[in-house]
Protein backbone atom coordinates (compact mmCIF):
# COMPACT_ATOMS: atom_id res chain seq x y z
CA UNK A 1 0.00 0.00 0.00
CA UNK A 2 1.58 3.84 -0.94
CA UNK A 3 0.32 6.90 0.41
CA UNK A 4 -0.04 5.27 4.02
CA UNK A 5 0.37 7.65 6.48
CA UNK A 6 1.20 6.83 10.30
CA UNK A 7 1.29 9.22 13.10
CA UNK A 8 3.20 7.51 16.30
CA UNK A 9 3.62 9.22 19.38
CA UNK A 10 4.33 8.36 22.87
CA UNK A 11 5.32 9.13 26.25
CA UNK A 12 2.48 11.91 27.05
CA UNK A 13 3.34 11.26 30.68
CA UNK A 14 -0.20 12.96 31.85
CA UNK A 15 0.40 14.64 34.78
CA UNK A 16 3.85 16.03 33.49
CA UNK A 17 1.92 16.48 29.88
CA UNK A 18 3.35 19.75 27.82
CA UNK A 19 -0.31 20.70 27.40
CA UNK A 20 -0.33 23.29 24.99
CA UNK A 21 1.91 20.59 22.67
CA UNK A 22 -0.81 17.71 23.83
CA UNK A 23 -3.77 19.98 22.63
CA UNK A 24 -2.11 21.07 19.29
CA UNK A 25 -0.93 17.61 18.26
CA UNK A 26 -4.63 16.31 19.05
CA UNK A 27 -5.69 19.54 16.74
CA UNK A 28 -3.71 18.98 14.36
CA UNK A 29 -4.36 14.86 13.75
CA UNK A 30 -8.43 16.13 13.78
CA UNK A 31 -7.72 18.34 11.05
CA UNK A 32 -5.36 16.02 9.26
CA UNK A 33 -6.18 12.22 10.37
CA UNK A 34 -3.84 9.32 9.32
CA UNK A 35 -4.69 6.47 8.52
CA UNK A 36 -3.76 4.90 12.07
CA UNK A 37 -2.37 6.71 15.01
CA UNK A 38 0.00 4.77 17.07
CA UNK A 39 1.01 5.61 21.16
CA UNK A 40 3.88 3.54 22.19
CA UNK A 41 3.44 3.98 26.18
CA UNK A 42 3.66 6.21 28.98
CA UNK A 43 0.38 7.82 29.00
CA UNK A 44 0.98 8.61 32.31
CA UNK A 45 3.37 9.91 34.85
CA UNK A 46 2.50 7.53 38.04
CA UNK A 47 -0.27 5.96 36.86
CA UNK A 48 -2.53 7.42 39.29
CA UNK A 49 -6.37 7.19 38.47
CA UNK A 50 -7.28 10.98 37.87
CA UNK A 51 -4.03 10.76 35.16
CA UNK A 52 -5.77 7.49 33.45
CA UNK A 53 -9.06 9.96 33.69
CA UNK A 54 -7.08 13.01 31.43
CA UNK A 55 -5.36 9.98 29.41
CA UNK A 56 -8.62 8.91 28.40
CA UNK A 57 -10.09 11.83 27.62
CA UNK A 58 -7.56 12.99 25.62
CA UNK A 59 -7.32 9.71 23.28
CA UNK A 60 -11.24 10.34 23.30
CA UNK A 61 -10.13 13.33 21.12
CA UNK A 62 -8.00 11.85 18.84
CA UNK A 63 -9.52 10.24 15.56
CA UNK A 64 -9.92 6.74 14.77
CA UNK A 65 -7.96 4.24 14.38
CA UNK A 66 -6.32 4.25 17.22
CA UNK A 67 -3.17 1.55 18.74
CA UNK A 68 -2.53 2.28 22.32
CA UNK A 69 0.41 -0.47 23.88
CA UNK A 70 1.60 0.39 28.09
CA UNK A 71 4.84 1.80 29.22
CA UNK A 72 6.32 1.70 32.32
CA UNK A 73 4.77 4.67 33.73
CA UNK A 74 1.69 3.60 33.00
CA UNK A 75 2.06 0.98 36.38
CA UNK A 76 1.13 2.79 39.72
CA UNK A 77 4.52 3.48 41.07
CA UNK A 78 2.79 4.29 44.50
CA UNK A 79 0.96 1.76 45.57
CA UNK A 80 2.93 -0.70 45.56
CA UNK A 81 0.88 -3.45 45.83
CA UNK A 82 -0.80 -3.03 43.25
CA UNK A 83 2.10 -2.42 41.29
CA UNK A 84 3.51 -5.38 42.36
CA UNK A 85 0.21 -8.23 41.93
CA UNK A 86 -2.13 -5.83 39.38
CA UNK A 87 0.26 -3.79 37.19
CA UNK A 88 -1.75 -3.15 34.46
CA UNK A 89 -5.11 -3.02 35.75
CA UNK A 90 -5.77 0.37 36.11
CA UNK A 91 -4.30 0.90 32.57
CA UNK A 92 -6.60 -1.95 31.26
CA UNK A 93 -9.67 -0.07 33.04
CA UNK A 94 -8.95 2.82 31.74
CA UNK A 95 -7.22 2.35 27.91
CA UNK A 96 -7.43 -1.22 27.24
CA UNK A 97 -5.64 -4.20 26.21
CA UNK A 98 -2.46 -4.77 27.99
CA UNK A 99 -0.63 -7.75 26.44
CA UNK A 100 -1.35 -7.70 22.66
CA UNK A 101 -2.71 -5.21 20.47
CA UNK A 102 -3.93 -5.48 16.66
CA UNK A 103 -4.82 -3.29 13.75
CA UNK A 104 -5.41 -4.63 10.68
CA UNK A 105 -6.31 -2.63 7.41
CA UNK A 106 -5.20 -2.79 3.77
CA UNK A 107 -1.92 -3.37 3.10
CA UNK A 108 -1.08 -2.61 7.06
CA UNK A 109 -0.83 -5.40 9.62
CA UNK A 110 0.40 -3.82 13.16
CA UNK A 111 0.90 -5.88 16.35
CA UNK A 112 1.34 -4.25 19.30
CA UNK A 113 3.40 -5.84 22.34
CA UNK A 114 3.38 -4.61 26.13
CA UNK A 115 7.60 -4.75 27.03
CA UNK A 116 6.79 -2.47 30.99
CA UNK A 117 6.92 -4.67 34.16
CA UNK A 118 5.32 -3.94 37.00
CA UNK A 119 7.89 -5.98 38.86
CA UNK A 120 11.42 -7.81 37.92
CA UNK A 121 14.25 -9.29 39.19
CA UNK A 122 16.25 -6.45 39.42
CA UNK A 123 16.18 -3.14 40.80
CA UNK A 124 15.21 -0.72 37.97
CA UNK A 125 11.81 -2.15 37.38
CA UNK A 126 11.64 1.14 34.42
CA UNK A 127 13.42 -1.49 31.92
CA UNK A 128 11.98 -3.54 29.58
CA UNK A 129 11.62 -7.16 29.34
CA UNK A 130 9.86 -9.39 25.98
CA UNK A 131 9.40 -13.06 25.94
CA UNK A 132 10.30 -15.34 23.55
CA UNK A 133 6.56 -16.46 23.46
CA UNK A 134 5.49 -12.30 22.85
CA UNK A 135 8.10 -12.34 20.10
CA UNK A 136 7.04 -15.62 18.50
CA UNK A 137 3.30 -14.98 18.62
CA UNK A 138 3.97 -11.39 17.31
CA UNK A 139 5.97 -13.18 14.47
CA UNK A 140 3.24 -15.28 13.55
CA UNK A 141 0.58 -12.62 13.33
CA UNK A 142 2.71 -10.73 10.84
CA UNK A 143 4.14 -13.05 8.45
CA UNK A 144 0.51 -14.63 7.62
CA UNK A 145 -0.32 -10.24 6.51
CA UNK A 146 0.05 -8.86 3.92
CA UNK A 147 1.81 -4.73 3.43
CA UNK A 148 3.45 -3.05 5.87
CA UNK A 149 4.64 -4.58 8.75
CA UNK A 150 4.47 -3.10 12.26
CA UNK A 151 5.67 -3.98 15.47
CA UNK A 152 4.87 -1.72 18.31
CA UNK A 153 5.90 -1.70 22.08
CA UNK A 154 7.11 0.88 24.21
CA UNK A 155 11.01 -0.06 24.53
CA UNK A 156 13.52 -0.02 22.23
CA UNK A 157 14.27 -3.96 21.62
CA UNK A 158 18.11 -2.77 20.69
CA UNK A 159 19.93 0.24 22.59
CA UNK A 160 20.53 3.45 20.68
CA UNK A 161 24.12 4.25 20.38
CA UNK A 162 25.08 7.42 22.28
CA UNK A 163 21.45 7.41 23.69
CA UNK A 164 19.81 9.72 26.17
CA UNK A 165 19.09 6.71 28.54
CA UNK A 166 18.30 2.90 28.13
CA UNK A 167 16.00 0.22 27.75
CA UNK A 168 18.12 -2.79 28.44
CA UNK A 169 15.14 -5.04 27.51
CA UNK A 170 15.66 -8.51 28.58
CA UNK A 171 14.97 -10.93 25.62
CA UNK A 172 15.27 -7.89 23.23
CA UNK A 173 18.38 -8.73 21.12
CA UNK A 174 16.58 -11.97 20.20
CA UNK A 175 13.37 -10.59 19.68
CA UNK A 176 14.50 -7.90 17.54
CA UNK A 177 16.24 -10.51 15.29
CA UNK A 178 12.42 -12.44 15.51
CA UNK A 179 11.08 -9.49 13.76
CA UNK A 180 13.81 -8.86 11.26
CA UNK A 181 13.80 -12.57 10.27
CA UNK A 182 10.03 -12.70 10.17
CA UNK A 183 10.21 -9.43 7.53
CA UNK A 184 8.88 -7.08 9.88
CA UNK A 185 9.35 -3.23 8.37
CA UNK A 186 9.11 -1.44 11.57
CA UNK A 187 9.34 -1.46 15.15
CA UNK A 188 7.95 1.18 16.54
CA UNK A 189 9.01 2.27 20.43
CA UNK A 190 9.07 5.61 22.74
CA UNK A 191 10.72 5.58 26.35
CA UNK A 192 13.76 7.58 24.90
CA UNK A 193 12.28 10.88 24.55
CA UNK A 194 14.21 11.35 21.97
CA UNK A 195 13.22 10.36 17.94
CA UNK A 196 15.62 8.51 15.78
CA UNK A 197 15.56 5.59 12.99
CA UNK A 198 18.08 2.98 12.39
CA UNK A 199 18.06 -0.55 10.84
CA UNK A 200 18.54 -3.66 12.58
CA UNK A 201 21.42 -5.61 11.99
CA UNK A 202 20.03 -8.56 11.18
CA UNK A 203 18.51 -10.50 7.99
CA UNK A 204 18.18 -8.09 4.97
CA UNK A 205 18.67 -4.93 6.85
CA UNK A 206 15.58 -3.81 5.90
CA UNK A 207 13.84 -4.03 9.07
CA UNK A 208 14.22 -0.37 11.24
CA UNK A 209 13.61 0.59 14.82
CA UNK A 210 11.72 3.66 15.26
CA UNK A 211 11.77 6.04 17.89
CA UNK A 212 9.20 9.12 18.64
CA UNK A 213 10.14 11.67 20.84
CA UNK A 214 7.64 13.02 24.32
CA UNK A 215 5.21 15.18 24.54
CA UNK A 216 5.59 16.15 28.05
CA UNK A 217 8.19 18.45 29.90
CA UNK A 218 10.25 15.60 30.33
CA UNK A 219 12.15 16.34 27.57
CA UNK A 220 15.89 14.95 27.39
CA UNK A 221 17.86 16.94 24.76
CA UNK A 222 14.93 16.83 21.93
CA UNK A 223 11.90 19.15 21.73
CA UNK A 224 8.75 18.00 22.80
CA UNK A 225 6.69 16.14 19.98
CA UNK A 226 5.97 13.52 17.32
CA UNK A 227 6.50 11.23 14.25
CA UNK A 228 4.64 11.35 11.41
CA UNK A 229 5.40 8.36 8.99
CA UNK A 230 4.84 8.14 5.03
CA UNK A 231 4.78 4.84 3.23
CA UNK A 232 5.63 4.90 -0.39
CA UNK A 233 6.40 1.89 -2.64
CA UNK A 234 10.20 2.48 -2.62
CA UNK A 235 10.88 3.39 0.43
CA UNK A 236 9.45 4.75 4.20
CA UNK A 237 9.73 8.74 4.73
CA UNK A 238 9.89 9.95 8.47
CA UNK A 239 9.39 13.50 9.69
CA UNK A 240 10.42 14.45 13.30
CA UNK A 241 7.69 17.35 14.67
CA UNK A 242 9.50 19.53 17.30
CA UNK A 243 6.64 21.97 18.94
CA UNK A 244 8.27 25.30 18.92
CA UNK A 245 5.47 26.93 21.46
CA UNK A 246 2.83 27.52 18.49
CA UNK A 247 3.48 25.01 15.83
CA UNK A 248 5.24 21.65 14.66
CA UNK A 249 8.25 22.46 12.81
CA UNK A 250 10.55 19.15 11.35
CA UNK A 251 13.21 18.62 13.43
CA UNK A 252 14.79 15.69 11.39
CA UNK A 253 13.92 13.57 8.91
CA UNK A 254 14.71 10.08 7.66
CA UNK A 255 13.99 7.78 4.19
CA UNK A 256 13.75 3.89 4.99
CA UNK A 257 14.54 1.64 2.00
CA UNK A 258 11.79 -0.58 1.78
CA UNK A 259 12.60 -4.46 0.86
CA UNK A 260 11.27 -5.93 -2.22
CA UNK A 261 7.99 -7.85 -1.93
CA UNK A 262 8.84 -11.76 -2.53
CA UNK A 263 7.89 -12.74 -5.92
CA UNK A 264 4.98 -14.97 -5.70
CA UNK A 265 5.21 -18.63 -5.88
CA UNK A 266 3.19 -20.17 -8.68
CA UNK A 267 1.49 -22.70 -6.63
CA UNK A 268 0.60 -19.51 -4.47
CA UNK A 269 -0.52 -17.48 -7.97
CA UNK A 270 -2.84 -20.98 -8.65
CA UNK A 271 -4.31 -20.88 -5.59
CA UNK A 272 -5.61 -17.00 -5.40
CA UNK A 273 -5.01 -15.51 -9.02
CA UNK A 274 -2.71 -13.45 -10.60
Amino acid sequence: MTGLRIAHLSDIHFGDENVEAVAAAAAQLRADPPDLTIISGDLTRFAEKDEFVAAAAWLESLPDPLLVTPGNHDAPYIAWAERIFRPFARYQRAIGPVWRQSHRAEGLAVEGVNTARGAQWRLNWSKGAIRAAQAQDACARLRQAEGLKVLVCHHPLIELPHGPMTGRVRGGRAAAQAFAEAGVDLVLTGHLHAPFALAYPFADGRTYAVGAGTLSVRERGVPAGFNMLNVERAAIEIAALAWNGSSFDPWRTWSLDRRRPRPRSDAAIAANGP
